[in-house]
């Protein structure tokens, strides 16, 4: 089975909310492969909330700090407000959409990363997918909010990027598109139109990838280790192969005779 992974910042919720772009991609995802899972993140949404709470917003290799008080912020806002705008959306426009999160039917679970971070874990696939794949048959978008639970049953905070791999992997996905306000990975301060693994490596020790797009760049190694096809960073999904972004490859790889330089 032909599968896309769609990961949606939460930077791009509110445009995709509000436009028709962005539905306009989603249908011609849905022509192109068998099934789409849409992922999506709540970055810029949670440090709203926080601080109208009065809860402060820290973050360390571009992973949230994350307090119990703020795993309630993040659950709230991500598991609720913004999945359920973004199912809204795809339901008014004729899409068979369900909400869920990374909490359901015990397929995934958390393991922590530091103590410093708090309640953020990295997501591991424990259970069966099959359920998520029957749901794709049937022609419905699942649409995951990255919350998880660790062991005991607490709510995890876990990065979306690092979720849409897990889940990319467990489908076995062919593509994963990563979508942000941004419009692709900068180099030497020029968007690149593809990075192959030791140049993700080199960009990260030299100081050239930073903060949010450390956790996306890594995901995006791991996934080719795994076999991932086609994996794509950028803001504009309509057209990947006319429009702005990157492409991360395996210069071993078939995709690699694909990619051109602008």
């Amino acid at each position: 089975m032909k599968i896309a992974v769609l990961k949606i910042s939460g930077k791009t919720i509110s445009e995709f909310s509000s436009t028709e772009v962005w539905i306009n991609s989603i249908k011609k995802l849905y022509n192109d492969f068998q099934g789409i899972i849409v992922v999506h993140g709540a970055g810029k949404n949670i440090s709203e909330w926080s601080e109208k709470l009065g809860h402060e917003t820290k973050f360390i290799n571009g992973q949230r700090v994350t307090s119990i008080q703020q795993m309630e912020v993040v659950a709230a806002v991500q598991s609720g407000l913004l999945n359920s705008q973004l199912v809204a959306k795809l339901s008014s426009s004729n899409f068979e959409a369900i909400g869920l999160s990374g909490i359901d039917r015990g397929t995934f679970i958390a393991n922590y990363f530091d103590k410093n971070l708090g309640y953020v874990g990295k997501p591991e696939i424990i259970g069966s997918s099959n359920w998520i794949t029957d749901l794709l048959k049937d022609g419905i978008i699942p649409v995951f909010s990255s919350v998880c639970r660790d062991a005991d049953g607490n709510l995890m905070n876990v990065n979306a990027d690092l979720f849409a791999e897990t889940i990319a992997l467990a489908v076995k996905a062919d593509s994963v598109f990563f979508v942000s306000d941004v419009e692709g990975v900068k180099m030497d301060g020029n968007y690149v139109s593809y990075l192959s693994e030791e140049e993700i490596i080199s960009g990260i020790v030299e100081g050239q990838i930073t903060d949010g797009m450390i956790p996306k760049l890594k995901s995006c190694i791991e996934l080719l280790k795994m076999g991932i096809n086609r994996i794509w960073i950028g803001s504009q999904l309509l057209d990947p192969e006319k429009t702005k972004g990157t492409w991360i490859i395996n210069k071993t790889g078939s995709l690699y005779a694909k990619v051109s330089i602008a």
